[in-house]
């Protein structure tokens, strides 16, 4: 292609400043044809190599998933949380005593595919007045206990820091969730009871 060897556009489409640097004797047919340098290769890195390396990073990953790499994927997702922790079958046996409040923090179609902790009181974290809702629920008591869970413990962890920000003292959250983390086998696998109504 031939093109300005100052500003490297087409014959006759030169930029003003190029303009003013082009000697005036530059005239469309003065362009000659320029091409760009070749890049030379990274040592010893070939289209090959390239292909063969990121077929071994996908089969690794995929071994490394099956092998428990998931719950490893999840811990990455939680954030540190400001209040308790608490295991799922702690959590049973004080929601069965009536010394904790439970509530499954996730989405409708969550509860209607696994069903909810018994005694869990179902409220979705996506609501704009969850915290209101929240505080009715424990009838203004911010210092009650109350434990939150969810599915893996990533979106649990996340709401008991807000609600420790909102003024809730007594926040404890169930890092296994629902579905099981590596803090534990979570509420399903360990057969903790389920309630398929709200």
């Amino acid at each position: 292609m031939a093109a300005c060897s100052t500003c490297w556009t087409g014959p006759g489409r030169c930029r003003p400043s190029c303009r003013r640097s082009c000697p005036p004797s530059r005239s469309p047919g003065s362009f000659r044809a320029i091409s760009a340098p070749r890049a030379e290769p990274v040592a010893g890195l070939t289209r090959r190599g390239l292909i063969l390396g990121g077929a071994a990073l996908v089969a690794g990953t995929g071994l490394a998933w099956s092998l428990g790499g998931q719950m490893l994927f999840y811990d990455a997702l939680r954030p540190e949380i400001s209040g308790g922790t608490l295991n799922a079958a702690d959590a049973h046996r004080l929601v069965s005593a009536g010394a904790l409040t439970l509530v499954d923090i996730r989405r409708p179609d969550e509860w209607s595919a696994t069903g909810s902790p018994e005694g869990a009181i179902r409220l979705d974290m996506r609501r704009a007045d969850f915290i209101e809702a929240l505080a009715d629920h424990v009838s203004g008591a911010r210092g009650a206990p109350i434990a939150v869970i969810c599915a893996r413990g990533v979106r649990s962890a996340r709401l008991s820091n807000r609600l420790t920000e909102a003024g809730f003292t007594g926040i404890i959250d169930i890092p296994e969730g629902m579905l099981g983390t590596s803090a534990g086998p979570g509420w399903l696998a360990r057969g903790l009871p389920v309630s398929q109504d709200g």
